[in-house]
């Protein structure tokens, strides 16, 4: 999942310092396992310009998350993919398959949960299942199989002569990721797929997602961040309908933040417990944390390969300190999150969203 220069395959360097991009393989290279294609797809309504010259590419088995704030452009680029609307510019391709020149063979191809799934409220779970099995191709002796075995992967078995009108939101979004999975498709397209589900549901879903690796290729979209560390293999970001970010959780880290943070609780006069992290080898910022009566708390940056925790324990002894914590601080997909889209958004929206998605998870 990263951008090169179509005519020449190298590298193409960011223009803005907080865009992250990485060489990507070629498209034409026989070793790569290409599922989805997307080069420089724009769509436009009117003067609005929803989606902006975005490129990506999933391998096969991989499960990636689009990551962004509402309205950055997701469920368009999905629509997109799933031939539920032409795209202005560019080109995208799904199992091989151009989504609009050959939009019937991509349609064979994968499964689509659109953010609000239309199901048909007066049919029965199972019938309803049936009948998009039906419309799938899925032959008459392995149907009534295949809709089994998705509702049980789904956890509706026991809702099959339900009502989907009677269903609770959470139920009736379970029916639709049944319907997506029906044909066993090589390509699944879920835009936000726990939406309305209670925490036990989540906790489900995701394992299920997650189950899905290597056999098929997912690509879900969602404002929820620890839903994508939990789930993806590899992460987009888009913002204003622009790719802002992209490539896994930890090569985002080492990015976005190229230092290693570690949290330091010392107890003696504040002052000089910072101005010793300070001067020690190696420490490149020291941030002071609050603390309690006596001790000093803090955050020391240092590069990556140096390790610092020693050096502290070595401080606190000579001094005869009393270390009261010492521990890495990891980096977490909501600050890398966050750090990227910042310069683009309110930083108070940014906190507000990252504190919403933290209670969602």
């Amino acid at each position: 999942m990263r951008s090169v220069n179509s005519a020449t395959g190298s590298a193409v360097r960011p223009k803005c310092p907080q865009t992250l991009w990485y060489t990507e393989r070629r498209y034409d290279d026989p070793l790569t396992s290409l599922m989805i294609q997307v080069d420089h797809l724009t769509k436009r309504y009117g003067s609005v310009t929803a989606v902006s010259d975005v490129t990506f590419s999933v391998d096969k088995g991989r499960i990636v998350g689009f990551l962004g704030p509402n309205g950055a452009g997701k469920s368009t680029t999905m629509k997109i993919l799933s031939c539920f609307m032409p795209a202005t510019g560019g080109t995208a391709r799904v199992a091989g398959f151009d989504v609009f020149s050959q939009s019937l063979d991509v349609r064979r191809r994968i499964g689509y949960l659109p953010e609000n799934a239309p199901l048909y409220v007066d049919l029965p779970v199972g019938a309803y299942l049936e009948f998009v099995a039906e419309i799938k191709g899925v032959g008459r002796r392995e149907r009534r199989a295949r809709v089994e075995e998705v509702m049980e992967r789904c956890f509706i078995a026991d809702m099959r002569r339900r009502l989907i009108g009677k269903l609770s939101k959470g139920y009736r979004q379970r029916v639709g990721l049944a319907q997506a999975l029906l044909g066993d498709p090589e390509v699944l397209i879920l835009d936000e797929p726990t939406i309305g589900l209670d925490p036990k549901q989540i906790a489900e879903i995701r394992a299920l997602i997650r189950s899905l690796a290597g056999q098929h290729t997912v690509i879900l979209s969602t404002h929820i961040l620890p839903e994508v560390s939990m789930v993806c293999d590899g992460v987009i970001i888009i913002n204003r309908g622009r790719i802002v970010a992209q490539g896994t959780q930890s090569e985002l880290v080492e990015q976005v933040f190229p230092t290693a943070r570690t949290q330091v609780e010392i107890g003696g006069p504040r002052d000089e417990v910072l101005a010793a992290l300070r001067a020690l080898p190696g420490v490149t910022q020291v941030e002071q944390l609050t603390g309690g009566d006596g001790t000093a708390r803090a955050l020391v940056e240092s590069p990556r390969d140096r390790d610092v925790r020693a050096d502290v324990v070595q401080l606190a002894t000579a001094r005869g300190w009393r270390l009261l914590e010492l521990h890495q601080v990891g980096m977490s997909l909501e600050e890398v999150f966050i750090r990227v889209v910042a310069g683009e958004q309110d930083s108070e929206t940014l906190d507000a969203m990252a504190g919403e998605a933290r209670s969602q998870a």
